[in-house]
């Protein structure tokens, strides 16, 4: 059975742990789709075009990974599309206690059989957040590793 597996977050920048978890994802299963999740109630730091550009061309090496973006449910986007795993990253046991409660809906929701798989991200990247990134680097600090190159450019156009 091919296995398409789905991957989410708003991505408001894509860190390198994010990038950690897509990489080792990607040699996991056929197919992997990043899903920028459009979350209204969040004002983002890059519009939801400039996050799909940036992904997109952050992950052109992989043959198996593509970029969408959805709203609302994640049991509707896994349900319409027909994803058999989503895949969750976790950096420590804060993120095991949302994901787990989340997954536990999430499973009521999906129309079949469609299994989380828990991905911890490398030691090294498990302090990093989106939020953390913006905050320092809106306040001057340096982010250099802790984002993709290509992003990091993009930040530094936006300060």
């Amino acid at each position: 059975m091919k296995t398409t597996a789905l991957y989410t977050g708003s991505f408001d920048p894509l860190t390198n742990g994010h990038l950690n978890i897509i990489r080792r994802a990607a040699r996991l299963y056929d197919e992997l789709t990043v899903g920028i999740i459009v979350n209204p109630q969040k004002k983002p730091y890059f519009t939801l075009e400039e996050r799909r550009e940036m992904i997109s061309e952050t992950l052109k090496e992989f043959d198996n990974v593509k970029v969408e973006h959805f709203e609302g449910l994640l049991a509707d986007f896994v349900n319409s599309k027909g994803f058999n795993v989503v895949v969750r990253g976790l950096r420590g046991v804060g993120d095991f206690e949302n994901e787990i409660h989340m997954e536990h809906m999430n499973a009521r929701l999906f129309d079949k059989k469609v299994e989380t798989v828990f991905l911890m991200t490398d030691p090294a990247f498990s302090f990093i957040s989106s939020s953390m990134v913006k905050e320092v680097h809106s306040l001057g600090g340096s982010v250099e590793g802790l984002v993709p190159d290509n992003i990091l450019k993009r930040m530094d156009e936006k300060r």
